[in-house]
């Protein structure tokens, strides 16, 4: 029975990396229209630009309304992820639910531990930026391209760094960064 259930689960996997992660993701598919057929699939999917390359890892994933989700970006997705409304991620962004707790000494990578990732509306993620498990990003909030992200950034707020760290606040609606 066991074996049984671990080869459905495999199967399954499979034909969602077939669909998700090498159909969807044909050049030949207009980013405008990707959200579409995304969500025919299953997905929780608002009109959005997506544009190829993006890696699902799983399929609770929200992506919400005229968000942009650039080229090449990786939601592994084994913790819920959940992009709000006029969202922009740049290209590579990873967002990464997944971790392991510490170990014994005969292997430190212990069981697995996922934690959602929440990017409230409006937020922009600079290019090859990675968020880390549990993290929210505020609202307006902007992540500079190449940061890594560990902890909950506050809204209208910059961030930049390895670990990132609030630069400063933005203020009014056409703040220059």
């Amino acid at each position: 029975m066991a074996s049984g259930l671990r080869r459905w689960r495999s199967i399954r996997q499979i034909v969602r990396d077939v669909i998700f992660n090498h159909m969807l993701n044909s050049i030949l598919i207009p980013s405008s229209q990707r959200w579409r057929l995304m969500r025919v699939c299953g997905l929780e999917v608002q009109r959005s630009i997506i544009y190829p390359g993006l890696f699902l890892g799983g399929s609770d994933i929200s992506i919400g309304y005229d968000s942009v989700i650039n080229y090449e970006c990786f939601f592994d997705a084994g913790g819920r992820i959940v992009v709000g409304d006029s969202c922009s991620l740049g290209m590579q962004v990873l967002l990464c639910t997944s971790t392991h707790v510490i170990g014994d000494d005969s292997k430190r990578a212990g069981r697995n531990d996922a934690r959602p990732i929440i990017l409230h509306d409006g937020c922009w993620i600079g290019a090859r930026s990675t968020i880390l498990p549990g993290v929210v990003i505020g609202a307006g909030a902007v992540v500079a391209a190449g940061s890594v992200v560990a902890s909950d950034c506050a809204p209208n707020s910059l961030y930049a760094g390895n670990p990132a760290k609030m630069i400063r606040r933005l203020t009014g609606s056409r703040a220059e960064c």
